[in-house]
């Protein structure tokens, strides 16, 4: 299999996480979102949004949107699980990760920030409006855990939802938000730090990094 990404892409990071929770082995192709190189022609036939990531399989189906790709490993390699065999206990998991991956992670991505500067905003709005959105959604995601007894989202293993948080916090950092008022997302992200299948996708361990 390969995974095209880029190794800032927290969509990316998502999956290169699950792929090291299952044990599953993909190799990295790289696309520079600074450079525009996911809108090459070669990859928009992958992936005609040209966004990252894309996981390409050995019968060369590919398969696009970091939930629906992690959810597809789920179903095929289903240990260890990452989404709880109670369906409203799955539900609750998932509408974390959708708070995180559909309403908050979008409205701040290279794509949105990129055109509020060709609207005219200073650099300063452009950042604060980052700032806003992933506040406003990190602020709804540690309510949405705050009686869970962790010590990941939901319990004692990680799961979708961890897959999701990590990556968002990181660039909650890029963009200077005060995380002192999140102490429950933070006793996940601890969680999450160690255990090897996280640290090892971190953007800084990867081949593309600068």
């Amino acid at each position: 299999m390969q995974l095209h990404g880029y190794y800032r892409s927290t969509a990316s990071w998502r999956v290169r996480i699950a792929l090291n929770l299952k044990g599953v082995h993909a190799d990295h192709i790289a696309h520079h979102l600074r450079k525009g190189e996911q809108r090459a022609a070669d990859y928009l036939k992958l992936n005609p949004q040209g966004f990252v990531p894309a996981l390409s399989l050995d019968d060369d189906t590919t398969l696009t949107q970091s939930l629906a790709i992690i959810e597809w490993l789920d179903e095929t390699h289903p240990q260890p699980p990452l989404l709880p065999t109670d369906p409203i206990r799955c539900a609750h998991v998932r509408a974390f990760a959708q708070a995180i991956a559909c309403d908050t992670h979008p409205v701040q991505n290279l794509k949105v920030l990129a055109q509020l500067r060709q609207l005219g905003l200073a650099e300063d709005k452009v950042t604060g409006w980052a700032a806003w959105a992933i506040s406003e959604g990190l602020a709804a995601c540690e309510t949405l855990i705050a009686h869970e007894p962790g010590p990941f989202c939901f319990g004692m293993a990680p799961s979708l939802a961890d897959i999701c948080l990590i990556p968002q916090l990181f660039n909650a950092r890029r963009f200077g938000v005060d995380l002192s008022a999140y102490p429950r997302l933070l006793q996940a992200e601890a969680a999450a730090q160690a255990v090897p299948a996280f640290a090892d996708a971190a953007p800084e361990r990867q081949h593309d990094a600068e």
